[in-house]
């Protein structure tokens, strides 16, 4: 079946059998592997990604369901120079990036928070990353983050 899609900003076209998850396109197919395979069940985030702006589990959606549609993944999300992004510089900053497996699924449930709220509450964004899986973190790095980008994003200055 042939797949047409905007994937991070770019028209898209290739090939895939109709049972292929949007998880199996984008690494196998195309070759990005910063969305992970975690539990293939729809259970961890770590296949997390943005489709049509909204936070999906990619592992739960066919790859004819992008057709004509938009797909960001962690590899879409960087500045312009391939540099992190004001969240993932946070991401850092924060100490949220341990082993780094669930860490492109939380910046993508950022992204989508943040797109739809931008002055979430902690209580707020631990509900946005909900369905993201973190055995390193514990969450507080990873919350904090998310509110100093939003913080950032204000126009407010950031902590120290």
């Amino acid at each position: 079946m042939k797949i047409h899609f905007t994937l991070n900003g770019k028209w898209t076209e290739t090939e895939a059998p109709t049972d292929t998850s949007l998880l199996k396109l984008l690494r196998d197919t195309l070759g990005l592997t910063g969305t992970k395979e975690g539990c293939s069940i729809g259970e961890c985030g770590a296949c997390s990604v943005l489709l049509d702006g909204r936070l999906v589990n990619s592992c739960l959606v066919l790859a004819a369901q992008v057709i004509d549609r938009s797909v960001v993944t962690i590899e879409g999300v960087c500045q312009p120079d391939g540099s992190p992004s004001d969240l993932q510089q946070a991401f850092i900053t924060c100490g949220a990036v341990q082993c780094g497996f669930c860490t492109p699924g939380m910046v993508l449930a950022g992204e989508a928070l943040l797109g739809a709220n931008p002055t979430p509450s902690r209580a707020e964004i631990r509900e946005a990353i909900a369905g993201n899986l973190c055995r390193c973190t514990g969450y507080q790095q990873i919350v904090d983050a998310i509110e100093e980008t939003a913080r950032i994003r204000q126009g407010r200055k950031p902590h120290a």
